[in-house]
Order: C-alpha cells, then sequence, then structure tokens
C-alpha cells in the first residue's frame, strides 16, 4: 500500500479530486449539473461543430499520409525488437478497447433510429432512408473513428518505445515546447488526459449498464431504472477488478480473446438465421456508397439548412467527440500492446481490420432491424437500449440470442473498464508500464462512480453532455502531438 502511495504523481490526486468534486456535485444538485452540461454541451456543439469536422479529417489524411511516406518503415521500438502479441491477439484487444459496447448498443438502434426516427437526409420509412441509415452508420464507426485512435497510439508508441521517453501524453509534446512539458504545463496536459479518458469510459459504461437493464426489461420485465442500473455497475466493477488484478497478460488478454470469440458467434449467428441475402447485398451496396462519399460526408456541416445542421450537431458530432474523448484510453492502451511493429503495419492493422469488422456487423445486425421493421414488427418504437432484443426476438432461436448478447455486452463491459483502470494507472504514476493494483483498482471504482452519477442525473442525455464537452480540450492537445510528431519523425530519419 505505502508503495502504492508513493509511485502516484500529482496528476493522479489533481484528476482525483475532480472526478471526486464532479460526483457530489452531481448527486446533490443533479438538476442543476444537468442544465450546465448540457448549456456547455450545445455551446460546443452550435459553436465548434465545424471544428470537430475539419479536425477529425485531418487526422485521417495525417494517418494516410504517414502511412505510404518514407516513415512508414519505423519500427515503435529498437530496430531489431519484434511484437509481443500475435496478430489475433493485438487484433482482438484494440477491438475490445475500441468499440465493444458501442458496437453491440448502436448496431441495431443507429441504422434503424435513422431508417425510421432520424434519418440525415430522405423522408422517415423510405427506401431512401434506408440507404441513408445504412451509409451514415458505416461513416461513424470507419476509418475516421479509428484515425483518431491509431494517431495517439501511434505517437505515444513511438515516443514511448523509440525515444524511450515516458508513457505520458504530455513526453510526447515536448519536441514542440521542449524542458516546459516536465513542468506544470506538462502536468495540465497529463490532466486533460486522465479526465477524457474517465469521461469517456464512464460513458461507455453507462451506455453498457443501460443496454443490460433494457435486456432483462424486454426479456424478463425487470424493471428500467437507475437503481437496477447502479447494481449492474456494481456487480460489473466487482469482475472487472478480479480481472484487473490479474494483469495485462492473463485478465484482459483473455477476455479480448472471449470477446472475440462471442462477437463471431453473435454475428455468424445472425448472418445465418437473418435474411442472409438481404445482409450481403446491403453490405455490398453501402460499402460502396460509403466509401464515395467519403470526402463530402467528412465535412458536411449544411450552414444553409437549420434542421440537417442540428442532425449533424446530434450525430456525427457526438460520435466525433466519443472517439476524441476514448482516444486517450484506447490510444494509451493500443500503444502498450503495440510496441515492434513498423508504422506502416501499425496504422494498416489499426484502421483498416476494425473498420471492415465494424462494417460488417452494422450490415448483418443494422440491414436484420431494418427488414424486421420493413416486415411489420415496429422495433423503431422501443428505446435504443432494446432494439437489438426486439430484433432478435423476431429471429428464430431469439431468446438464445437475446442471452448471448447481454453475456456479450457484459464481457465488453468488463474488458474496457479492466483496459481503462490500466491506461489510468499508467498515466497517474509517470508513465509506469506496471501500475500497483491499488492505483488500478482506485480508479476502476471513481470511473464506475462517475458512469453511476451520469445515469443518476440524467441518463443517456447527461452522458453525451459531458462527453461532447470533455473531448473538446484534448482534440486541441491532439492536433500539437500530431506537430510535435512530424517534428520528431523528420529528426528522427535525418539522424
Amino acid at each position: 500500500m505505502k508503495k502504492a502511495v508513493n509511485e502516484v504523481t500529482v496528476v493522479f490526486w489533481i484528476t482525483l479530486a475532480i472526478t471526486i468534486a464532479m460526483s457530489i456535485w452531481g448527486t446533490v444538485a443533479p438538476k442543476i449539473f444537468e442544465r450546465y452540461s448540457g448549456n456547455l454541451m450545445n455551446f460546443i456543439s452550435v459553436h465548434f461543430g465545424w471544428y470537430y469536422l475539419l479536425v477529425v479529417t485531418l487526422f485521417l489524411v495525417f494517418c494516410i499520409y504517414l502511412t505510404f511516406s518514407r516513415f512508414g518503415k519505423i519500427r515503435l521500438g529498437k530496430p531489431k525488437e519484434r511484437p509481443e502479441f500475435s496478430y489475433m491477439s493485438w487484433f482482438a484487444m484494440l477491438f475490445s478497447a475500441g468499440m465493444g459496447i458501442g458496437l453491440v448498443f448502436y448496431g441495431v438502434a443507429s441504422p434503424v433510429s435513422h431508417y425510421m426516427k432520424t434519418p440525415p437526409i430522405a423522408e422517415p420509412g423510405s427506401v431512401e432512408a434506408i440507404g441513408d441509415a445504412m451509409r451514415i452508420t458505416f461513416f461513424h464507426y470507419g476509418v475516421h473513428a479509428w484515425a483518431i485512435y491509431a494517431i495517439i497510439a501511434l505517437i505515444l508508441a513511438y515516443f514511448t518505445f523509440r525515444l524511450g521517453r515516458p508513457f505520458l501524453v504530455s513526453s510526447t509534446l515536448e519536441p514542440l515546447f521542449g524542458k516546459s512539458m516536465k513542468g506544470g504545463w506538462g502536468k495540465v496536459v497529463d490532466v486533460i488526459a486522465v479526465f477524457a479518458t474517465v469521461i469517456g469510459v464512464a460513458t461507455t459504461l453507462g451506455f453498457g449498464a443501460t443496454q443490460i437493464n433494457g435486456g432483462l426489461t424486454y426479456l424478463f420485465g425487470v424493471k428500467s431504472e437507475f437503481w437496477v442500473q447502479l447494481l449492474i455497475i456494481v456487480i460489473v466493477t466487482v469482475l472487472f477488478m478480479i480481472s484487473t488484478y490479474s494483469g495485462l497478460g492473463k485478465g484482459i488478454k483473455y477476455l479480448s480473446n472471449t470477446n472475440m470469440f462471442l462477437a463471431a458467434a453473435l454475428f455468424v449467428a445472425t448472418l445465418i438465421l437473418g435474411p442472409t441475402m438481404y445482409i450481403l447485398n446491403t453490405f455490398t451496396n453501402s460499402a460502396g456508397t460509403y466509401i464515395l462519399s467519403l470526402p463530402v460526408e467528412g465535412l458536411r456541416i449544411a450552414p444553409n439548412d437549420e434542421s440537417e445542421r442540428q442532425w449533424i450537431m446530434d450525430w456525427t458530432v457526438f460520435f466525433w467527440a466519443w472517439w476524441i474523448a476514448w482516444a486517450p484510453f484506447v490510444g494509451i492502451f493500443i500503444a502498450r500492446i503495440s510496441r515492434g511493429r513498423t508504422i506502416r503495419e501499425f496504422l494498416s492493422g489499426v484502421i483498416l481490420v476494425p473498420t471492415v469488422v465494424c462494417l460488417l456487423w452494422f450490415a448483418a445486425f443494422g440491414s436484420s432491424g431494418i427488414h424486421v421493421q420493413k416486415s411489420g414488427a415496429d422495433i423503431a418504437s422501443l428505446p435504443d437500449e432494446q432494439m437489438l432484443y426486439g430484433m432478435f426476438d423476431n429471429l428464430p432461436l431469439g431468446m438464445i440470442l437475446s442471452l448471448l448478447g447481454i453475456l456479450l455486452i457484459s464481457t465488453f463491459f468488463i474488458t474496457s473498464a479492466d483496459s481503462a483502470t490500466f491506461v489510468l494507472g499508467m498515466q497517474t504514476t509517470d508513465g509506469s508500464l506496471s501500475p500497483s493494483t491499488v492505483v488500478k483498482f482506485t480508479w476502476g471504482i471513481a470511473q464506475s462512480l462517475i458512469a453511476a452519477v451520469l445515469l443518476y442525473t440524467g441518463g443517456l442525455q447527461a452522458l453525451q453532455n459531458v462527453l461532447i464537452s470533455a473531448a473538446f480540450p484534448f482534440s486541441i492537445i491532439l492536433i500539437l502531438m500530431c506537430l510535435s510528431f512530424y517534428k520528431a519523425l523528420r529528426k528522427d530519419k535525418v539522424h
């Protein structure tokens, strides 16, 4: 215990204090907390929606440039180092950390909502709305999202494993700002990164708790309310702490491989038991329209159409903020497991492979949901967290699929929280690659507490409000990291 206390830094205490203060505020004055977080989110969405679209597009362009540039052969480590994990374990861990709960939560909800309730352009329920629904869902989970994760992971892996710097966000800015990153300004940067991580993970844990509750409500009539979701969070917190205790090479690795197995089983079952030909045809058509629309969709802000611009704020800007808020956590974790790979190998693996998997996933679940809706079952009227189970209810073996879905959400829940405690531990112990169990346990409890508070203060809307607000300051740090990284790369190549 004494060793654990001695190894933590001022970043740990400051961020933990902010987290506790925010939890107390949300518990004591939930209405005021919801109002202020909503006002801040609206201000950022209205005045900086264009900024989110531009900056995420630039991250993607930068990744493409690095992949095909002369820097692509640089290894994330010493020249003769080789990867620590196999391709299968590597993909499983980065995928579980990066998209887990979001894929299951929005797998049916996003496409069906865009088809029946919130289409970006076309009339609700029209044939055109189906095409828009699948294209825009592919867009929100495609290369833009993974480019955000990839760029921060790449930069951290480069500075840590090749240049030998501490595993901290502030260390990556030293080429731009020099020794000031080892003082107070560096601590500010790390506090912002840690706080964004806490909020991003807490938001996702909140989504996971609501969807597990939604499944229990749909299948067994369990009430959908805060106290049930709190109990779910408590149970999952205990489970991921058990996994945390076993460490990176055992707990997270085994859970990630389990996630991939369960996800593959659920995907194959949906593909076979669902409208197979419709799924395959929809995937092919939607992949084509997604690729063709990438340049336009990535920068679409609709300045002359108020309703369309509001849709972009509610969906695209929210998703970009979500990925940016998750970027410190996912990026740091991906960097930790990617030592020894070349920049070209890293970017190709982190962006292309998960993108293809995401597109296949949404083709299977989204197309099945839309097909069920077209066939007369009104799953669009269900809450978002219940749409998955409503779709399964209209397929053969629906109960088994629903139970498998709840199990998958639970394992993704545990893996995401487990990975986050590991990353938060590293960031608050001066970049230690093996943070103590006490530190990881502390962050495990803190992120679960924030998730519970956000659900208590306003449910899913409160989660979204805080998420978009927390992502904004870190996006600026991410831009500076790119500039610093490029400066270091040029020096590395010349040397």
